[in-house]
């Protein structure tokens, strides 16, 4: 049975390794060995770094290089429990706390300048991105995809369950703004999304809009219908447009480093 890195389109695999940074899989994509602005892309629940090549192909193509990483629990590291509702949030939790040691760990590898980096995910892996992003970090930019910061409206699923209120307040990131560093954001998301609530994400965007000295550095790019299973998973036929739109987005944000590179 081939490997998911095997699976992989060849002009991917052209262009990319693997590594384990401690317990962490990581899927790394680069063009040539200058040292370049990166993603950091953490997937969804059930998924796993392999996950929409045609992403990776964008953002290397554009200039900047990818380090995707299995969710604790999936991809290489899989464990059939972590799959469940009710793990989910020890599965957030864990990789916001693995965030840091992927940095490092990509410290070490010329190509992937440590100054210009951004972070982003998908689902669980976008909760895990804001978990880190409540507190002081590196990043220059973030990109969120089908994701909240606002867990209220949620309170009652199966992944907050096991925490108190009090540890359900300490831990909301739309309760711990005070230290969030103004970093141009773009978040997508379906009105209709049966998984993570557009409201949940509307309000959260809402609030850090409201903290920005400008506002206009958060994108929030929103859809009525995409077709996509459970308007949740993949953007359906809007897709192609999501990656597109979040590629021109960070290389902008990277732009003044994207030129010294070309």
């Amino acid at each position: 049975m081939r490997t998911r890195f095997e699976q992989l389109p060849s002009r991917l695999k052209k262009i990319a390794t693997t590594e384990h940074f401690g317990e962490v899989p990581a899927l790394i994509m680069k063009a040539d060995d200058l040292p370049r602005p990166f993603l950091l892309w953490i997937h969804g629940r059930t998924a796993d770094k392999e996950l929409d090549p045609g992403r990776y192909l964008r953002y290397v193509r554009s200039g900047i290089n990818v380090c995707a990483v299995d969710l604790p629990g999936h991809g290489e590291r899989f464990v059939a429990s972590m799959q469940e509702p009710e793990a989910a949030f020890d599965v957030v939790e864990q990789m916001s706390e693995e965030v840091d040691g992927v940095l490092q760990s990509l410290g070490e590898i010329a190509c992937f300048d440590l100054t210009n980096a951004a972070v982003g995910g998908m689902s669980a892996g976008g909760m895990a991105t804001l978990m880190r992003l409540v507190h002081p970090h590196p990043f220059k930019a973030a990109v969120l995809e089908a994701t909240m910061g606002q867990w209220r409206l949620q309170r009652n699923h199966k992944m907050f369950l096991q925490l108190t209120d009090r540890q359900f307040s300490e831990l909301n990131p739309a309760d711990h703004l005070e230290a969030w560093a103004e970093i141009p954001i773009i978040a997508f998301h379906s009105r209709h999304d049966q998984w993570v609530p557009y409201a949940a994400q509307e309000e959260f965007i809402a609030r850090l809009k409201q903290r920005y000295v400008h506002p206009e550095r958060i994108e929030f790019i929103t859809f009525d219908h995409t077709g996509a299973p459970k308007e949740h998973m993949g953007f359906g036929r809007q897709s192609a447009f999501v990656k597109e739109v979040q590629v021109e987005f960070l290389a902008k944000a990277f732009e003044a480093s994207l030129e010294k590179t070309t």
